[in-house]
């Protein structure tokens, strides 16, 4: 039974919150991975973009709720999703077209684009911060559990008790359709196989008649709606605050660079190696070991490795190791 116990504890504080925030880490790392593998570069402004693309989805649905909108049980979020989405796309196409595209045709070098983009995501930082402030924003709705702590005890007669959000469910079915849309796209659409041809080989995709701005085009929508998907589903899942999201660029960066820059499959499971990383050693596992333990061993502290302030520490030093010992990752994707 205290073995049971233990197991509930440990998916209810551990594997279930990592499973979700994994979700979310990989489809931002997937929004990193794509413009790095087709447009060559490490977009900085990828954590603001998931911001910005949040905030709309955070507008909308009040302006849903002040009608009287919803969606039942699920969050009215939701069905703000493909208007946010339409919106940051808007935005990445025009930043695009005004930014960006002078320095394509420059042919600069990438760490000139990667400037660039720092500059992109403190203009972004501060037009989200000055529409919506810089505070927390609440704006999850419907049913707040699948299933619930009392619920839980009540139909299994544990003495610990397994709560499971509503908007983890939602972030878990959410991403897997994302990522199942995105490899069906890339792999069996024409203009898939394109971009997939012009981040393997650039001049030789040209040659074979490939057009480079529609390649851009896509990639920009398609990165648009991983990280609008991203950040809203992040939002629900905490709340929504513009600074967190500049916070959530470093463990993005390391999702995409541990499982392989430039790699789709290693920009998920890099996600889900750093979500499970952090949650793993910054957990007290004080309960847990109570259970597993004999009274007599029972641990007297918290047994936390590292505060939950210092979550995004863990993130930088699987970063650095990564860079030092494997740059091209677990997937072997294109050295950093």
């Amino acid at each position: 039974m205290d073995f049971l116990n233990a197991l509930v504890a440990l998916s209810n504080f551990v594997i279930i919150p990592a499973i979700a925030y994994g979700s979310q880490l990989a489809l931002g790392a997937l929004g990193v991975t794509l413009i790095y593998g087709i447009l060559r570069f490490s977009n900085f402004a990828h954590g603001d973009t998931m911001a910005f693309g949040a905030m709309l989805a955070v507008l909308i649905t009040w302006w849903f709720q002040s009608m009287g909108v919803s969606f039942g049980v699920l969050p009215t979020a939701l069905l703000a999703l493909p208007f946010a989405i339409l919106g940051t796309m808007a935005l990445v196409l025009i930043t695009d077209r005004m930014v960006y595209r002078f320095y394509r045709e420059q042919k600069a070098k990438p760490v000139i684009l990667v400037i660039v983009s720092m500059g992109v995501m403190f203009i972004m930082n501060g037009l989200v911060r000055f529409i919506i402030g810089p505070n927390d924003q609440k704006f999850a709705d419907g049913e707040r559990f699948i299933i619930s702590v009392r619920e839980f005890k009540a139909m299994t007669g544990l003495k610990e008790g397994l709560a499971i959000k509503t908007t983890q469910g939602i972030t878990v079915v959410v991403a897997i359709i994302a990522v199942a849309l995105l490899f069906w796209f890339l792999n069996r659409t024409r203009t898939g196989k394109s971009m997939r041809a012009y981040s393997d080989n650039e001049d030789l995709a040209l040659l074979s008649g490939i057009n480079p701005e529609r390649v851009v085009m896509y990639t920009w929508l398609i990165v648009a709606a991983l990280a609008t998907t991203a950040g809203v589903l992040y939002g629900l899942d905490k709340s929504f605050k513009p600074f967190v999201y500049f916070q959530l660029l470093l463990p993005i960066f390391a999702s995409a660079i541990v499982g392989g820059l430039g790699s789709p499959l290693g920009a998920i499971a890099g996600g889900f190696v750093i979500a499970f990383s952090e949650v793993t050693i910054t957990y007290a596992w004080k309960k847990v070991l109570k259970y597993l333990m004999p009274e007599s061993l029972e641990p007297s502290s918290l047994v936390q490795l590292l505060s939950t302030d210092y979550k995004f520490a863990v993130s930088f030093v699987i970063l650095i190791v990564v860079l030092l010992f494997k740059p091209t990752g677990l997937f072997k994707g294109k050295s950093v």
